[in-house]
């Protein structure tokens, strides 16, 4: 690993029951970078995303965390009756961050109308659009996103391709597994 590296992960292998979902994957994400993971769906994008995250063993392999990481899975992590600004007043307590940036966080991301709706009652781009106002409650260089484009329209996607670019301008690194295209700039792809 490169003294400035963020993460890296060498020769990483995983089976899943009798069946080999990849082996071999190396990878180094530095400041500033985006690293896509593709693959078919069940290829393993989501359990390598978790293996970096520190969240799930791999059979082979080794990663190094230099710096603190998100994770924001490809399920939004909302509880049917949490509102978006319980759910992140909660996250921003667990991490020991101020409140006070929640209400022009809502706004930012476009959720000052439904901040009090329940998540049950919540479109699905609402939904995502709260789990990726969790990227700005504390601030971690290593974003590792799982589909994160999923369900969001175009403005959305504008909102998260706006945070993608920020979070890189200030040396923060990405990893994250899509379909279809990216929307933004790359330096690595990873088949799995």
């Amino acid at each position: 690993m490169s003294a400035s590296a963020l993460l890296s992960a060498a020769d990483i292998g995983m089976i899943r029951g009798e069946r080999l979902l990849f082996r071999g994957v190396s990878l180094t994400l530095g400041p500033g970078e985006a690293i896509l993971l593709r693959g078919q769906n069940g290829a393993g994008k989501t359990t390598l995303l978790r293996i970096l995250a520190g969240l799930t063993q791999p059979e082979t392999g080794s990663v190094v965390r230099a710096a603190p990481h998100h994770w924001i899975a490809h399920r939004d992590g909302l509880k049917p009756h949490e509102t978006p600004r319980g759910h992140l007043t909660l996250w921003a307590r667990a991490w020991g961050q101020s409140t006070t940036a929640i209400e022009p966080l809502l706004d930012k991301m476009e959720l000052s109308r439904p901040s009090d709706v329940p998540a049950k009652h919540l479109s699905a781009g609402q939904r995502q659009r709260t789990a990726l106002a969790r990227l700005h409650l504390e601030n971690r260089p290593v974003w590792l996103l799982d589909e994160p484009l999923t369900a969001l329209d175009g403005h959305g996607k504008t909102l998260l391709l706006d945070m993608i670019a920020a979070h890189r301008e200030q040396g923060g690194g990405i990893i994250a597994a899509i379909h279809g295209d990216a929307e933004f700039e790359i330096d690595m792809q990873v088949d799995i």
